[in-house]
């Protein structure tokens, strides 16, 4: 006769079973997405916070993930659904306003989840599913925001500093290369006192001005004439020295139209970036970086490739807001159906550049 194997009582959740069976018990909705347990008895998982009559404590069995318990034999719950993704729901709306609310100091996670009524675990994993960022990366974009804010309204550096919720001036000039691509000053004036080279050359996809600081290209602009793309650029920098020069970083220019008009050619010469942005900003557009030339990806498999596969109107806004035509290629980016659209630079433009690509 043979004998049916007994599955573990737990597989790898990161809380005792004593603990987990006290969560089923109360019907504890922040542990869900934290484990599943499965029901002997009835060959059934579920939810923590599973509306079911409570099964005996002897016939349950505790699992990380609904995969390790249909491995194990067991199938769904079609009343909670357990395999459907849990992103807290009004929980993630109640941290993001008391995020908002507070946006003056630092949260620490434990007090962002009481507030939730999640545990730590579970906000942290639902809230960058839900956000694409973590608690501790939204804080950080909300401050930076309100400090460029406070800047262009023309609040000196230190009151800035301190209406933004930073410790010190010194931890913002520290990271204002990363935050604002110059020093606070040269920010709180539109970019007053930061000297930008440009030059313009044509290509295939029209005029191309290409501008530089000293520490490599801030900005690709793509037009049918000089006077759009330098409009394009003045709008960025509307305070900034710009200067046309063909002497100014002329290995740099070479590097952006070679990969206009050879993307698949090894470049030439490496062109070191002069860009800010978020720490998610910063994550989708290497993530743009590292898609091959003559390749497409839709705006969720970007989102996927950063780990936050429901952040896709969060990439679509990252595509939108680079300033680095080709250089961080937004236009291998399709919608789901494949076609061709949301381009800065113009659709017809974006569909010629991924057509040479796939020639």
């Amino acid at each position: 006769m043979a004998t049916m194997a007994v599955e573990p009582a737990t597989t790898s959740i990161d809380i005792s079973d004593a603990e987990a069976w006290r969560a089923v018990v109360a019907r504890d909705t922040r542990h869900d997405g934290r484990f599943v347990y499965a029901v002997r008895s009835t060959r059934i998982y579920c939810r923590p916070s599973c509306p079911s009559r409570r099964p005996l404590r002897e016939n349950v069995s505790f699992f990380a993930t609904p995969d390790d318990a249909e491995g194990a034999g067991f199938r769904a719950c079609l009343r909670c659904t357990p395999r459907a993704e849990s992103t807290g729901g009004p929980a993630i709306e109640r941290a993001v306003q008391y995020l908002d609310a507070n946006s003056d100091r630092v949260i620490s996670l434990s007090e962002l989840a009481a507030h939730a009524g999640l545990s730590a675990w579970h906000l942290q994993r639902s809230f960058k599913r839900a956000m694409g960022v973590t608690p501790k990366e939204y804080q950080d974009a909300r401050r930076v925001s309100l400090f460029k804010t406070r800047l262009r309204a023309g609040d000196t550096v230190s009151r800035a500093t301190y209406e933004a919720g930073f410790g010190s001036s010194s931890r913002v000039y520290e990271r204002a290369g990363e935050l604002l691509g110059m020093t606070p000053a040269a920010y709180r004036r539109g970019g007053a006192g930061v000297d930008i080279e440009y030059s313009i050359a044509d290509a295939s996809v029209g005029r191309v001005l290409v501008a530089t600081t000293d520490r490599g290209v801030c900005a690709v602009e793509l037009g049918a004439s000089d006077a759009e793309v330098e409009r394009a650029l003045r709008a960025d920098f509307p305070n900034a020295r710009l200067e046309r020069s063909e002497a100014g970083h002329p290995a740099w220019v070479r590097g952006v139209l070679d990969r206009i008009e050879h993307p698949h050619r090894t470049p030439s010469t490496d062109v070191p970036l002069d860009i800010s942005g978020t720490a998610f900003q910063q994550r989708v557009w290497q993530a743009l970086r590292d898609i091959p030339a003559g390749e497409r990806k839709s705006y969720r498999e970007v989102a996927q490739a950063i780990g936050n596969p429901r952040a896709v109107r969060a990439v679509a806004r990252a595509c939108a807001t680079n300033r680095l035509a080709v250089i961080v290629p937004c236009h291998r980016v399709v919608r789901e159906d494949g076609s061709v659209a949301g381009y800065k630079w113009g659709v017809n433009r974006k569909r010629r550049l991924l057509e040479d690509e796939a020639g």
